[in-house]
């Protein structure tokens, strides 16, 4: 299985604030789209609720302590490991949030990250990249952020 961690993250390290951006949206969700569809898309409850729907043409998979949680359309784990057990196809893009990007983070194989040229104040972080483990393979400059891609060295 491929897993890949896809983010948007500021300057500062930071991806949310009170259970939300803290941006407006930067114009990477259609390249966010076009990636992931037709794949899964594994996230924390709050990740979730913050989206508050299954993305059309995604499995969603949530992973959650709370053991009466449950959504129509959603796949739900109790740890990682089940719901990578849960993962349709080859490839599991990991989409948020901050403590489930900092436990897969060790295992995953691509970051795809959204660099957003602002630093605003936030709750909610992105693990630092260490250059010792991942390398810059690609990056595609916009207006106010850039996609880039990093591989495991």
């Amino acid at each position: 299985m491929i897993i890949t961690l896809v983010a948007a993250v500021g300057r500062n390290g930071v991806i949310g604030r009170d259970g939300g951006l803290p941006w407006e949206p930067t114009g990477d969700l259609v390249h966010f789209k076009r990636v992931t569809m037709g794949h899964t898309l594994l996230m924390g409850r709050r990740t979730y609720e913050s989206i508050g729907r299954p993305l059309p043409g995604r499995t969603t998979v949530v992973v959650t302590r709370r053991p009466d949680w449950h959504v129509e359309g959603v796949r739900v784990a109790r740890s990682l490991g089940e719901a990578f057990s849960l993962v349709d196809g080859e490839h599991a893009f990991v989409v948020g949030g901050g403590e489930v990007y900092a436990r897969t983070m060790q295992v995953a194989d691509r970051l795809l990250v959204t660099e957003v040229d602002q630093a605003p104040e936030g709750d909610t972080f992105f693990p630092a990249i260490d250059p010792t483990v991942w390398h810059e393979r690609d990056r595609e400059s916009y207006e106010g952020f850039d996609i880039v891609t990093y591989e495991r060295c």
